[in-house]
């Protein structure tokens, strides 16, 4: 790497643990790579010279030059795959470059997946078609733009190489970045094996990385596993507020930092339907929209387990403090999930009949086969008495008068807000990653090497509250022809 980027600094912690918590591997070249997005926004949050960086993106963020100081790895974890544990997983098709502390201070992982095969790529080609990367593209920019938190997007790039999939694909490489990539199943890696060293040595990582103050708690362990609940409770509620499907909730893909992380399958409901399933390989909607919060407790109960050993010596005691946390996250979930819809209603203080309320509207958007980000949107304009929008987005004809009646009244018994409607838009998307609209983008530049889709979507979805004229077709509903079904993996 040339002096291309001298703002350029890593600070490479996890590289400094044990060699048994990875695998030193560097990416395998590519022949023709070629920079399809880059995002400058992020790389100055990153602290770096946006101009200078992509003067040498097509190198860097496709693995075939490192900068000095990048020391690059694999790391190692385990993992429940659809209920079903898995010993050894890992990074199979993902690196780690390095960390660095940000503009704000804050350490980031930068990690190119796509990059090449691993010693865990478990007979896999450690590459990444172009689809899957331009879908976690689009995907993870569009939440952290929903103020979900997320991990980021910094780069996409073809690398003029196919892949064999079904049939054969472009390949691509994503850049990545995250406050950090510890999983459930990194503890779960160590607690396969009894490996209570490395255990205690991970757990005392992620707190020094994550949560600082809980080094002084009384039980660090028995801390770590409550503010990873309180987080999990607060993303999970955020992604069913913007109707968000992750497809695939292994406790590989069950970030420790409270991101969403891995969008493989991943989808937004159009219609609302709480049993909606997208993903191909979710042949029984284990992960269906509204399981999530079930999915994301038996999740942190698997947390748990790894964690017993440090929580108490005695293993019934151990038990009886894991499980209280454990048992408390559905409280501590609804709790999340109702603030998130009382502000989605207008709603700024809490009732006793808030819940029904809520409720009722979403079956009645289910029965109605209404589309669930649209029909949100048009919520404000029937405050005042004009609920033809609202209808407009219903497929199926419903009686909506009493529970309008019902929520007008329950707004009259808030503080009066001349703001209400506009606080409303704030907190209900008119732009979301339409499934529908992503896959016409991959189509066209798979097919047609013709990203213009693309680069537009990512244009609208940067800005999902706001009512954007010249995007208002991304906006829109799929017409029935294109409605979206199944969403795929990619690996």
């Amino acid at each position: 790497m040339t002096d291309a980027m001298p703002s350029l600094t890593f600070d490479n912690s996890y590289a400094a643990l044990p060699d048994r918590f990875f695998a030193r591997v560097a990416p395998t070249p590519v022949d023709a790579p070629v920079v399809i997005a880059f995002n400058r926004a992020l790389a100055a949050e990153l602290g770096w010279d946006a101009a200078s960086v992509e003067r040498e993106a097509s190198a860097f963020f496709s693995g075939n030059r490192l900068p000095p100081g990048a020391d690059p790895l694999a790391m190692a974890y385990a993992g429940h795959q659809f209920g079903h544990f898995v010993p050894q997983l890992g990074d199979g098709r993902a690196i780690l470059i390095g960390e660095v502390i940000d503009a704000h201070g804050r350490r980031r992982d930068i990690q190119l997946k796509g990059a090449g095969p691993t010693p865990f790529s478990r007979r896999g080609d450690g590459r990444a078609a172009l689809g899957p990367v331009m879908r976690e593209y689009l995907v993870s920019e569009a939440m952290h733009a929903l103020g979900i938190p997320t991990t980021r997007a910094l780069a996409a790039v073809v690398t003029g190489e196919p892949v064999q999939r079904d049939t054969v694909l472009p390949g691509a490489v994503l850049t990545r970045v995250a406050a950090s990539h510890l999983r459930v199943g990194t503890f779960q890696f160590f607690a396969a094996r009894d490996d209570r060293e490395g255990l205690r040595r991970l757990t005392d990582y992620a707190i020094a990385r994550h949560d600082p103050d809980l080094a002084d708690a009384e039980i660090p362990a028995l801390a770590l596993l409550e503010r990873v609940a309180a987080r999990q409770a607060d993303l999970v509620a955020r992604w069913l507020g913007v109707g968000f499907i992750h497809g695939v909730m292994n406790t590989d893909n069950f970030s420790i930092s409270g991101e969403t992380i891995d969008f493989g399958p991943c989808a937004f409901l159009d219609t609302y339907d709480p049993r909606k399933v997208f993903s191909s390989i979710d042949q029984n909607g284990r992960y269906a929209y509204a399981s999530q919060p079930g999915i994301a407790q038996w999740n942190l109960a698997r947390l748990a387990e790894c964690l017993l050993p440090l929580i108490d010596e005695d293993g019934d005691k151990a038990v009886g403090k894991a499980s209280a946390v454990i048992s408390a996250f559905p409280a501590r979930f609804q709790g999340a999930w109702l603030a998130v819809m009382r502000a989605k209603l207008g709603l700024r203080t809490a009732e006793e009949g808030d819940l029904d309320l809520i409720q009722a509207f979403l079956a009645l958007l289910h029965k109605g086969e209404a589309d669930y980000t649209l029909a949100l949107r048009a919520l404000p304009d029937a405050i005042t008495g004009d609920a033809a929008s609202l209808i407009e987005r219903f497929r199926r004809p419903v009686a909506l008068t009493g529970w309008l009646e019902t929520w007008r009244a329950r707004l009259a018994r808030e503080p009066e807000d001349v703001a209400r409607s506009e606080a409303m838009r704030k907190v209900n998307p008119l732009f979301i990653p339409r499934n529908h609209r992503i896959e016409q983008a991959i189509a066209s530049a798979q097919e047609d090497g013709d990203f213009s889709l693309f680069t537009a979507l990512q244009k609208a979805l940067a800005l999902p509250y706001d009512d954007q004229p010249e995007f208002a077709p991304l906006a829109e509903a799929p017409a029935e022809a294109e409605v979206v079904t199944r969403t795929f993996c990619g690996t």
